[in-house]
């Protein structure tokens, strides 16, 4: 199994202090999350991209970019690169751009993004957004693999013959599908024989395993071998400490922070209790063994080979976070590895295989 840290960059005020920190201060912390998440062995580090209150995740492009600069070995993912809003071919000038930059270590993580806000700044309406993310991702996946696009597009200007720039380090990027709650993702990706990352943090787990039961069947239908499947799945919350007490005392605050800006917010509560989203939601509080059985219980109903954590601390002090995160790489994600396989592919640049060559004459 293979573990990546995400941060979408929320910017409001700490749940638990009420301390707004400045926009350049939220970023420097975005940039130490990277940093630690290498130092820890993380296997990839993830930036999401929103348009909207109360997000700083704009320019994922540029963020990662930066962390490609301080950062030697990790993988650099988007989470979720949200196509529906974007010109596919600047996306694809952007991303092909970042990837030769980082040597080769991007993954896209794609998808129609959500919130009405940053639909409005693009002008796109939720009966069409789901058709741009579609064609956007068609036209996207041409441009890293051909030289010259031809496409009769409904949601950019037509190309004809289109040569863009830079051509591609990676041979293609490996691209992720996110998926929440639709199908439309699902299917998708599906068809392209692309792998899927379960957002998999609001809920029980039973809504998020039906999408991948049926993104398993649509794998099928395609034509595809169902030993090719990769299946990531993210995670609500983390902090892992010595004994399950400790983790319930530390959380508390934040959780209860939380639910209160949900209410605030008119936000659906679905847990009530800190004792019930430790229970029953994907969130990993609690001891190493705790979060073991979980992530166990997850992946019986999910198979996935990937796991998201949070980056940011998210309420929980500086040091406490550090702890849970170093905790959960020294004592849950060793055990994960051996007893959970890695995706169906290598953690590492996808480029092209040589040509064979042939054997010396007289062999």
């Amino acid at each position: 199994m293979k573990f990546l840290a995400i941060t979408l960059i929320v910017h409001r005020p700490d749940p638990v202090t009420g301390v707004l920190k400045s926009t350049q201060e939220r970023f420097r912390e975005v940039l130490d999350s990277a940093l630690l998440a290498e130092e820890l062995g993380f296997d990839g580090f993830g930036v999401g991209e929103r348009h909207e209150r109360p997000f700083l995740s704009s320019a994922p492009t540029v963020v990662l970019g930066h962390i490609a600069a301080l950062t030697r070995h990790i993988r650099l993912f988007t989470a979720v690169t949200t196509l529906s809003l974007l010109d596919p071919v600047r996306a694809y000038e952007d991303y092909a751009t970042l990837d030769h930059l980082s040597g080769g270590r991007l993954e896209l993580i794609i998808g129609k993004g959500n919130g009405s806000a940053q639909r409005d700044l693009f002008h796109v309406t939720p009966e069409d957004q789901w058709e741009r993310n579609a064609e956007s991702y068609e036209v996207f996946r041409r441009l890293w693999r051909e030289p010259k696009v031809t496409a009769d597009t409904r949601f950019r200007p037509p190309l004809k013959d289109a040569e863009v720039w830079p051509r591609p380090y990676q041979q293609p990027v490996r691209v992720w599908h996110g998926s929440a709650t639709s199908k439309e993702s699902v299917d998708l990706a599906a068809r392209y024989g692309d792998p899927l990352f379960s957002a998999n943090v609001t809920h029980p787990v039973e809504p998020y395993a039906e999408l991948i039961r049926y993104y398993r069947e649509r794998w099928e239908h395609y034509g595809h071998d169902p030993a090719d499947i990769a299946v990531g799945a993210g995670s609500a919350g983390v902090c892992v400490a010595p004994t399950s007490q400790q983790a319930l005392a530390a959380y508390r605050p934040v959780f209860e922070s939380n639910l209160a800006f949900q209410r605030q917010a008119g936000l659906p509560v679905v847990f009530e209790t800190l004792e019930d989203f430790a229970e029953r939601s994907s969130g990993l509080i609690g001891s190493p063994q705790q979060v073991l059985d979980k992530v166990h219980r997850y992946h019986e109903r999910f198979g996935h080979s990937v796991l998201h954590v949070n980056a940011d601390a998210g309420g929980l002090d500086a040091a406490r976070h550090r702890q849970s995160l170093e905790l959960f790489q020294s004592e849950v994600a060793p055990v994960l590895r051996k007893e959970i396989p890695d995706p169906p592919f290598a953690w590492a640049p996808v480029l092209p295989q040589p040509a064979p060559t042939d054997p010396p004459a007289g062999h």
